[in-house]
This record gives structure tokens, sequence and C-alpha cells, in this order.
């Protein structure tokens, strides 16, 4: 087996204090998840953890940059796919109730926010990343269902809506599937607005 070179075994270790930290926010939230904790269960020292990372919120800041970019990718392959709007609508409600199903992402980002709020330590860095996702999500749906906005809806707007119905607070307390079910209504609704657009809607849109 070739021995690994530094650049890899940094990001071995990066890697697996990544993956320790969600384990373990996911298990005691971010407020009772301690570094010292998160490298442990990684197999590595504090001093590993500060070699990659600058704090608990920098990790966590980088986990979420990693689950947010990994939707817009995943979704930019998924939705690729169809052309159909009312299967595709399907596709992504399906995508949304497997994606709702860990509801452990939704909370610690709510949890991490509010704390971020509380401590005036909320940024640019914060509001970035869910823009971007928000965003990213967004331009997939409008280009793939052709819809024509009216302001102040926007890609922003309308990826924040799926997301939230995806990921949101609300469906950890709704049964199983809600999730979908609820993409399903809104963006079909979407579609049949965008649709029934005057021509000169559509030509300022």
């Amino acid at each position: 087996m070739a021995r690994l070179t530094r650049e890899q075994s940094q990001a071995r270790t990066k890697e697996k204090l990544l993956a320790s930290a969600y384990e373990v926010m996911a298990r005691y939230g971010y407020a009772g998840a301690s570094i010292e904790r998160i490298a442990e269960e990684a197999g590595y020292s504090k001093g590993a953890f500060y070699s990659n990372f600058a704090n608990k919120e920098d990790i966590f800041l980088q986990l979420l940059a990693g689950n947010a970019g990994g939707d817009v990718v995943q979704l930019t392959e998924l939705l690729g796919k169809h052309d159909d709007p009312m299967g595709l609508i399907d596709v992504l409600a399906a995508w949304a109730n497997d994606r709702g199903d860990d509801r452990r992402w939704g909370m610690l980002a709510i949890e991490l926010l509010r704390m971020a709020q509380h401590d005036h330590t909320l940024g640019d860095r914060h509001v970035k990343l869910f823009r971007d996702q928000w965003e990213g999500v967004g331009k997939i749906l409008i280009d793939k269902l052709n819809l024509v906005l009216q302001p102040p809806a926007s890609p922003f707007y309308i990826g924040g809506i799926v997301l939230e119905l995806t990921y949101g607070g609300i469906s950890s307390f709704l049964k199983d599937g809600a999730s979908g079910d609820m993409v399903r209504v809104v963006l079909r609704e979407m579609y049949r607005s965008s649709r029934a657009a005057t021509p000169a809607a559509r030509a300022t849109a």
C-alpha cells in the first residue's frame, strides 16, 4: 500500500474530523459539542483539530458549506435528466423527503445561527453560506421549469422556499413525507401560475 503524502494525510485528517463533528453535534447539539470530544471521537488530539480549524464554529460552517454545496451539485445532476415539469417536481419532492428525513442538518443550522445572532457574531460568512445555496437551487428550478417571476420573487426566494420546506424546523413535527408533499404543492402552483402569466409579463420577465 502506497504511503500517503503529507497533503493526503492532512486531507484525511480533516475529513475524519468533519465526520466526527457532524456525529458529535448531531448527538449533543452545537452547544454541547466540545472540541475535545470531536477530536477524541475522530482519534486525534486537540492539536490536530487546531491545525485544521480555527474553532468549533469554523468546523461547523465548513460542514454546512459542504452540505449546501453538495445540494446544488446533486440537484443539478438529478434534475438535469428530466424535462417533464410534473415529473421533475416529483423527483425533487422525493429528494426533499430523503434529505428531510435526516432532520439534524436543519436543527443544527438553526441552533448555530441563533447563537451567532445572540453573540453578535453573525456575519457575511454565515449569510453567504445560505445565500449561495438558495440562489443556486433557485436558478436550477427557474431554468428547468421555465418559471416567469414577478417581483419580489427571485432565485434566492425560490430556492429558499424549497430548502426551508426540506430542512426547516417545522418538518421535524410533521409526518414522514411532509417535506416532499409541501415542496410538490408549492412548485406545482408556481408552475401553473407561471404558465398562466400573460404574454406581457413573459416579455418583461
